[in-house]
């Protein structure tokens, strides 16, 4: 077995598990669900039946990732963040056959305690802030704030709100990355292919975020 599994969690069988994933304290992997490569789960995670995760994932603390969800490579999910899969759930009602699809795309970022209703996409790169709730499919790159949530900018691939210059370059300042709005709505890096990951020192933070927002 080439992936770690804590002596407390619960991993069902059948299921797909990649190179270098550690599956820590209570998590419980149920059947069927594909996991890639070196994807972390903290404490108390559940992914259900049928869930797809890609590679290099990171599932914090207390995270329920239900049937019906695709979450594809390099995604953030922060502590206690809420994943659905049916939009009017009642009790008395069964609906395991009418679980609707989520996707999470490449790169995104919920933060802790966020709410994404099911039935939509969150677009490469976007950025859930802390106790936002998401209604609707968002685009790549954007901001998401509040309840409900609204876009509020552009965030790079590192995290950093994007301002534009005089010529519609938008530099990200930790990275060097630059980024254009190729079209209304339509953020794009003008560096790295969209598909391409990080590579090499641009996978290394080192100065924090707050001291960034001071300068």
């Amino acid at each position: 077995m080439s992936y770690y599994v804590h002596p407390t969690a619960i991993v069902d069988s059948p299921c797909e598990i990649g190179d270098g994933t550690k599956i820590w304290h209570f998590v419980h992997i149920s059947a069927n669900a594909r996991i890639g490569q070196k994807c972390i789960f903290g404490q108390n995670v559940m992914v259900a039946n049928d869930v797809v995760i890609g590679n290099n994932v990171k599932v914090q603390n207390n995270v329920a990732i239900y049937t019906g969800t695709i979450v594809e490579d390099d995604v953030f999910l922060g502590p206690s963040c809420v994943l659905t899969n049916v939009s009017n759930p009642r009790s008395q009602v069964v609906r395991h056959s009418l679980y609707e699809q989520t996707i999470i795309r490449r790169g995104a970022t919920i933060g802790a305690n966020a709410t994404i209703v099911c039935g939509i996409t969150l677009g490469r790169y976007c950025f859930i802030a802390a106790g936002t709730v998401v209604t609707k499919s968002v685009p790549d790159y954007a901001l998401i704030m509040g309840n409900p949530g609204r876009q509020k900018g552009w965030m790079s691939r590192h995290g950093h709100v994007l301002k534009p210059g005089p010529d519609g370059i938008m530099l990200c300042p930790e990275s060097g990355l630059h980024y254009r709005e190729v079209e209304p709505g339509i953020i794009r890096c003008l560096d790295i292919e969209e598909d391409a990951p990080l590579a090499g020192e641009l996978t290394v933070g080192k100065i924090p975020y707050r001291d960034w927002k001071a300068k």
